[in-house]
């Protein structure tokens, strides 16, 4: 079983959205950078082309979930990432669900009306009047929606020859470059600000295809779904969220590249849905602990926790504690890049995976899977800090009685973590019902297998361990001192 993705650290990450109303929340990204320097003249001329295209987006609703914190910026966020204290939940909505308001903006990419905005601005939509820059209105239907990215394609009925604007080539962003935004923060109507790309690359844990634009560009409720333009007035990014404790813009937006939309909406535009690669394994980030534990120091990639049965994974002989470090030729840098590599290779197609197996490199050949709703994509296993040692803890064999307690299946073996010393090394890295599984490369069934695996350890000063945490697997590299 997969482990969930992880929730994001960024509690105050505000998802600068739609304008809320009677509770529809949304989302805003961060405007990407140019090529070009600022010109001495400013932007006046780059917004008057490129303004008739950014369209603003009214949105009824219905609920279908309790909504907390109804009206509050920090809704869409809550929503989106679950981090919901107990003091910001709301009564339940009436049976049935409420109708919500809302507003959110969006880019024209032809003249007989298609429009890109975020999923989450049309999430729900029983109703849409899209208005333009001259005042002319139109009523909008939902083309297609790909939630795992938040990008949404909705169609104008009954227009043509209407401005647009071209999606650029996020790929030649560069940190420091000029951008320009342009949307409907707060209702108030067109706004533009602008700044440059202060980041590339950001995980903010929102999904599995993390890699956004950041941007100082100014952007707030109502901007979500806007466009975000380079100097020569291409799309480069879809705004989509602020970090922000305050619930306005403090200069840390983020952007969804434009090389993602371009490929979401080709496949949005012709047939409705988007096609994904699954692999079918649980992975989890290299931490330094692990990584000497392994002999692989200096070296990024995906940890394998579980192989899913039956999965391309399985089928192409990938095994649980194999690092993929790379993917058809290209590194991982992380253990964030493997799902969006996974992704964009077509079902059916066979990618090759270099992995490190037991201090040796070598390749895989897969034939990737189709991701379906019901099959889970690489799914990250929450990653410890790593063990301390001697170990700290006190652990018990794993008697059938406890596994079933601890909801584990028939016949799993190891011994369950019983007590951890607070003051010890591994105070924040191991946990009481942790099931220890294998240590040092061996099996533990008993307390003193893992003695014996620590005292051998001791010499390397790390010890890497698997363990069953809630059910699922994931390594640990765990620091054994001499004592």
């Amino acid at each position: 079983m997969p482990m969930p993705t992880p929730r994001s650290s960024l509690k105050a990450v505000l998802i600068a959205s739609t304008l809320i109303t009677a509770g529809v929340a949304g989302t805003t990204l961060p405007p990407t950078a140019a090529r070009a320097e600022v010109p001495m003249q400013g932007y006046a001329d780059l917004v008057a082309r490129v303004s008739p295209a950014v369209v603003f987006i009214e949105v009824t609703a219905k609920s279908k979930e309790p909504t907390p914190m109804a009206g509050s910026p920090l809704e869409e966020f809550l929503r989106r990432f679950g981090e919901i204290d107990p003091q910001f939940r709301m009564p339940e909505a009436p049976e049935g669900g409420q109708v919500m308001h809302g507003l959110g903006s969006g880019f024209l990419i032809s003249q007989d009306g298609v429009i890109v905005t975020n999923n989450h601005v049309v999430e729900n939509a029983t109703d849409m009047k899209v208005k333009l820059e001259d005042g002319r209105e139109f009523k909008a239907e939902v083309v297609g929606t790909d939630p795992m990215t938040d990008i949404a394609v909705i169609r104008l009925k009954d227009a043509k020859d209407l401005p647009f604007v071209e999606l650029g080539d996020s790929e030649k962003l560069r940190v420091g470059d000029a951008v320009v935004a342009v949307g409907n923060p707060f209702g108030l109507g067109g706004t533009v600000t602008s700044g440059i790309v202060s980041a590339m690359g950001r995980n903010i844990n929102s999904g599995p295809y993390d890699d956004y634009i950041q941007t100082d560009a100014a952007i707030n409720r109502g901007n979500s779904g806007g466009p975000l333009f380079d100097t020569e007035g291409k799309v480069v990014g879809m705004n989509t969220a602020i970090f922000s404790p305050s619930g306005g813009s403090v200069g840390i937006g983020f952007s969804i590249p434009a090389n993602t939309v371009k490929d979401v909406v080709a496949q949005l535009q012709e047939k409705g849905s988007v096609s994904r690669g699954w692999l079918g394994v649980t992975v989890q980030g290299m931490t330094p602990e692990i990584a000497q534990a392994m002999g692989l120091e200096g070296r990024d990639g995906a940890l394998v926790a579980e192989v899913q049965q039956g999965s391309p994974a399985d089928e192409g002989g990938l095994e649980s504690g194999d690092v993929i470090t790379a993917v058809n030729g290209q590194e991982l840098t992380e253990r964030a890049s493997l799902p969006r590599l996974i992704a964009a290779i077509p079902n059916g197609e066979k990618a090759r995976l270099t992995v490190q197996r037991d201090g040796r490199e070598q390749e895989i050949t897969v034939t990737i899977g189709e991701l379906t709703p019901h099959r889970a994509q690489v799914a990250a296993a929450e990653s410890p800090e790593g063990l301390g040692g001697p170990l700290g803890i006190e652990v018990q064999p794993l008697e059938p009685a406890l596994a079933r307690q601890l909801g584990l299946p028939e016949g799993a073996s190891g011994v369950v973590v019983t007590a951890v010393d607070p003051s010890g090394p591994n105070a924040d890295r191991l946990a009481p019902g942790d099931v220890i599984q294998e240590a040092a490369g061996r099996p533990v069934e008993t307390p003193r297998d893992l003695a014996s695996a620590m005292r051998e350890a001791r010499g390397k000063g790390v010890m890497l361990m698997k363990v069953l945490r809630q059910g699922n697997p994931v390594y640990v590299g765990a620091e054994v001192t001499a004592s």
